[in-house]
C-alpha cells in the first residue's frame, strides 16, 4: 500500500506537469496577487512607527492597547 501523503503529491505534480494554460494562468494570478499587496500595502498600511523615538513607539503602542 503506497504512502496516501505521497500520493496526493504525485497526483498534483503530474496535473501540474500535463497542464498548458494552467502555468501561464498561475502565473498570472501569482503576478496579480503581488501586485494587489504591493498597492494595499504602499497606500493603507503606512508603517505610523516610522521616523519616531523608542519612547514614542512605546507610548503609540500603549495608547492604540489601552483605547481597544
Amino acid at each position: 500500500m503506497r504512502n496516501p501523503l505521497r500520493t496526493i503529491y504525485n497526483f498534483y505534480v503530474e496535473g501540474f506537469r500535463n497542464m498548458t494554460w494552467g502555468r501561464e494562468l498561475w502565473w498570472l494570478i501569482l503576478l496579480k496577487v503581488i501586485i494587489l499587496f504591493a498597492v494595499l500595502r504602499l497606500f493603507f498600511f503606512t508603517p505610523t512607527l516610522a521616523g519616531k523615538s523608542e519612547e514614542q513607539r512605546i507610548e503609540h503602542v500603549g495608547n492604540q492597547l489601552t483605547n481597544q
